[in-house]
């Protein structure tokens, strides 16, 4: 009788670990395919970030090269004797306008404050998402560069050496042209400058995009 209800004893045993066993690797399977899931989810949400990105810095290029085109165009004219000035009075208002960006970072913001970049175990991968946030700022530091242009000197002559009643009479309103000449000339430099980095900001995000491409397809 003993031997029989030690037997039954370990057979009992035996089913428990067992369940145990398989409860185990169920929830480590349920737990692998949420994972795999989620980050199949924020790599989509990632190459969608940056796919918005590339195009805002696409249309970033464009109007920057309209205002490189423009303030050489009316360069020659500013502190000259030439007949119509009036003409460019718009093209400097034009060029005045900033070019901004703001980088669509939620997703990889939410990546580094959750913990889910680990995640992402594909070394490579995750130095190019690093790599690609890091070069923004490096990016931004040119775009900072032409800000200051315009906060210090083209707000500070517009509202210190600009008539905008004359204006209204058909004058040329723009006092001490010499100094909104240099002012302009400035622009013009910072404006390469930008245009510089934007373009290597839009070969950042096509290298990226195709990282993120292959990722996406190997997860599937």
């Amino acid at each position: 009788m003993k031997k029989l209800n030690w037997k039954y004893a370990l057979g009992e045993i035996l089913i428990v670990i067992i369940g145990i066993t398989i409860a185990f690797s169920m929830n480590k399977c349920a737990g692998e395919s949420e994972n795999s899931a989620q980050k199949q989810q924020y790599l989509i949400n990632l190459k969608n970030d940056v796919a918005a990105d590339r195009e805002r810095l696409q249309q970033i290029v464009v109007e920057l090269d309209r205002k490189i085109e423009t303030a050489t165009r009316i360069l020659p004219i500013l502190n000259s004797d030439q007949p119509d000035k009036m003409k460019i009075i718009g093209d400097i208002f034009s060029i005045s306008t900033i070019s901004n960006f703001s980088a669509k970072d939620i997703t990889y913001q939410t990546l580094i404050n959750s913990g889910d970049l680990k995640l992402i175990d594909n070394f490579e991968l995750k130095t190019a998402i690093e790599a690609h946030y890091s070069n923004y700022k490096v990016m931004m530091k040119d775009y900072e560069r032409q800000e200051n242009i315009h906060k210090q000197y083209l707000g500070n002559y517009f509202i210190h050496h600009v008539d905008y009643d004359a204006f209204k009479k058909g004058i040329f309103g723009f006092e001490d042209e010499k100094l909104l000449k240099n002012i302009i000339q400035s622009m013009n430099g910072s404006f390469g400058i930008k245009r510089s980095a934007t373009k290597i900001g839009i070969e950042s995000c096509n290298q990226l995009l195709l990282t993120l491409s292959e990722a996406i397809e190997q997860e599937n």
